[in-house]
């Protein structure tokens, strides 16, 4: 048996950083989905949550920034550091990893708006936060596509599990939105002038 080549270890390094990046992006996607409006989650107080979202969030990008460089240095394919950016340039299975490098450019413009919040507004940082989102399918279809290992046994069963847990999430969040009660009346002369209204409402 030969020895583990430099090329192989590459090999290895960008499967492995590229399935660990799947799994925290599927954390940070649930975790964006389950907060409220007020940034918190069940049992967790605000600062917890926010603190636990950065870092999960800080943590996927540097296996996506890892999972990207050992792919560009494996020398078993071609794939150069523009193919990595822009998107479907790539000579080596242009569609899969020209899908990869959208899903990479999504999150790369969720950070820079982070660092830059304070200069462009919550609004145009909001709308672009929401791409994040839409990088975590285009991440999904990316890792399926250009890895044979992700089409069977128990890698399948893992992409299987994050696509469960996102939807798992979603029907959570639906469900607390339809219980969610009505805003409650303010105390006071408000609350007089509401109740006042709603006596004349019924009256009519």
């Amino acid at each position: 048996m030969g020895g583990i080549t430099s090329s192989t270890a590459l090999w290895y390094a960008s499967r492995a950083t590229g399935v660990v990046s799947l799994v925290l992006l599927t954390g940070v996607l649930v975790l964006g989905i389950m907060v409220n409006r007020q940034g918190r989650l069940p049992g967790l107080p605000r600062f917890a949550v926010v603190g636990l979202h950065r870092n999960l969030s800080l943590l996927a990008v540097a296996f996506v920034a890892v999972h990207v460089l050992t792919a560009v240095a494996d020398s078993y394919v071609s794939i150069s550091i523009a193919a990595a950016v822009i998107p479907f340039v790539s000579a080596y299975k242009p569609l899969w990893l020209g899908l990869g490098a959208v899903s990479a450019d999504l999150m790369a413009a969720v950070i820079v708006t982070s660092l830059l919040r304070r200069f462009i507004g919550r609004r145009v940082w909001r709308g672009v936060h929401w791409l994040a989102y839409a990088s975590w399918p285009v991440a999904i279809l990316h890792s399926i596509g250009s890895s044979g290992d992700l089409r069977g046994g128990p890698f399948l069963v893992l992409v299987i599990v994050c696509i469960a847990a996102v939807a798992a999430a979603l029907v959570w969040r639906l469900a607390a939105a339809r219980r969610r009660p009505g805003l409650p009346v303010p105390a006071g002369p408000a609350r007089r002038r509401a109740q006042q209204t709603m006596a004349r409402a019924g009256g009519r």
